[in-house]
């Protein structure tokens, strides 16, 4: 028979239970924390968000679900960014006949064409202007940064008492439409306007469809840079 010291020699050493399950305890809560990504990421991607194009403007609309918005934020707390941050749903039910929305390194475009706001040669908003331009109020007044008001013409002179030549006209289209959405409750300070004539052209002045592209009136929205 084995004496006590030679027993003790081959049994095996104890394993502390608590130190032994560690490895367990990491691993379900990496597990669960996928679990809870992959969650979150079937709701942003199956009933939050619905999607709109235009084949001809180009403008893309997303509307997001409350679920959705309130899923994007658990994940954009977790350190990602939602896919939809950006001009939608920043700016939902924007959706105006005459009016695109572009965005660029610049800013935020809301492009208008002038026959929604002004008469053939003239600078006096009309009804219809009015009301468009009232239909941007809230997006304008909840914006934070810069907007300048930019006035665009054909090419085709103009050459009347008040309109000298197409730069004037412009900018006092532009005075016009910034005029009023002072009117509305866009701060002032806030406000600026400029006519660029004929110089920044969208289309072909040679044909009715380019000139009627270029005589425009649009309001850049300048983002405030973060940090």
């Amino acid at each position: 028979m084995l004496d006590r010291s030679t027993r003790d020699m081959l049994q095996p050493p104890a394993v502390d239970a608590a130190e032994g399950e560690g490895w367990l305890v990491s691993y379900l809560d990496v597990l669960t924390l996928l679990i809870t990504l992959f969650v979150l990421l079937l709701s942003l991607a199956g009933n939050g968000l619905a999607i709109k194009g235009s084949q001809h403007g180009g403008e893309v609309s997303a509307v997001v679900s409350p679920q959705a918005e309130a899923a994007a934020r658990m994940v954009a707390g977790a350190g990602l960014k939602p896919r939809h941050d950006g001009l939608e749903p920043r700016f939902p039910g924007l959706e105006i006949e005459g009016v695109s929305v572009l965005e660029d390194q610049q800013g935020i475009t809301l492009r208008i064409d002038d026959n929604l706001l002004f008469d053939s040669g003239q600078a006096i908003l009309t009804g219809q202007g009015r009301e468009v331009l009232g239909r941007l109020r809230e997006v304008l007044v909840s914006f934070e940064g810069d907007i300048s008001v930019e006035g665009h013409t054909d090419s085709i002179p103009i050459a009347s008492f008040r309109f000298p030549s197409n730069w004037e006209l412009s900018s006092g289209r532009a005075i016009a439409v910034l005029r009023y959405l002072a009117e509305l409750g866009v701060p002032g300070e806030r406000l600026r306007a400029v006519g660029y004539a004929e110089t920044r052209p969208l289309g072909s002045n040679e044909t009715p469809e380019g000139r009627a592209a270029n005589r425009r009136v649009e309001l850049l929205l300048h983002q405030e840079a973060n940090g």
